[in-house]
C-alpha cells in the first residue's frame, strides 16, 4: 500500500485531486478535520492539553475553550512550540492507525490531505508526495466562488499562507492547476496511474 501526502495552498484544487485519488480506491483522510475531531474526542490528547496549558481552557461541560488556548499560546513561543508537539504527536498516532487499518482493508492507497503536511512532520509518514498549485489570481477567484467572500478578504487569506512555490520545491510532485478542472484530473490519473500499484487498483 502506498501512502501518498497531498498538500498545497487553499484555492488550488486539491480536492479535485483527492476525487481522482478516490477513484483509484485510496482512502482519503481530511487531517484538519481529523484534528479538529480529536481536539473535541480524543481524551489521550486532551488529558495532555490540560496537565500543560491548566483547568481554564475547558468549559464546565468539559469541552475544550479554543480562544482560551489560543490566547495563551499565540503570544508564547515556547507555549505555541507545547502545543504542536503534543497535538502532532497524538495526530501521527491516529494516523498510524488509519494507515494500518486501510493496508489490513486492501486498500491500495491512503492519502493524507494536510495543508501544513510538510512543517508537521506527517510527510515522514508518506512514501510520496505531491503539491497541488495554481496561479495566485485564479487562486483568488475559485475562493471568492466557492465562499461567496469578498475580493480582499480571499486575498488575505492567500496573503497569509505560504507561497506556491514553496511547496513545489519540498513536495516530489507537483500538479499544476492553472487550466480547467478536467485538466487537473487528466494530470492527476496520469500521476496515480505511475504510483499506485495497477495489481491493486
Amino acid at each position: 500500500m502506498v501512502v501518498i501526502g497531498i498538500t498545497g495552498p487553499t484555492g488550488a484544487g486539491k480536492t479535485t485531486v483527492l476525487n481522482v485519488l478516490a477513484q483509484f480506491g485510496a482512502k482519503i483522510v481530511d487531517c484538519d478535520a481529523l484534528y479538529h475531531k480529536m481536539l473535541e474526542h480524543d481524551e489521550s490528547m486532551l488529558g495532555e492539553l490540560k496537565i500543560r496549558f491548566g483547568d481554564g481552557i475547558f468549559g464546565a461541560d468539559g469541552t475544550l475553550r479554543r480562544k482560551a488556548l489560543g490566547d495563551i499560546v499565540f503570544g508564547d513561543p515556547r507555549a505555541l512550540a507545547d502545543l504542536n508537539a503534543i497535538t502532532h504527536r497524538h495526530i501521527l498516532r491516529e494516523l498510524d492507525a488509519l494507515i494500518a487499518k486501510a493496508k489490513e482493508a486492501g486498500r491500495p492507497a491512503i492519502a493524507l490531505d494536510a495543508i501544513a503536511l510538510i512543517e508537521s512532520g506527517l510527510a515522514d509518514r508518506c512514501d510520496v508526495t505531491a503539491a497541488v498549485t495554481a496561479d495566485d489570481e485564479l487562486r483568488a477567484r475559485r475562493i471568492m466562488d466557492r465562499e461567496g467572500i469578498p475580493e480582499e478578504y480571499a486575498r488575505k487569506r492567500i496573503a497569509a499562507q505560504k507561497p506556491s512555490a514553496w511547496f513545489e520545491e519540498r513536495c516530489d510532485h507537483t500538479l499544476r492547476n492553472d487550466g480547467p478542472k478536467a485538466e487537473l484530473e487528466e494530470k492527476a490519473r496520469a500521476l496515480f496511474s505511475t504510483i499506485i500499484p495497477k495489481e491493486e487498483s
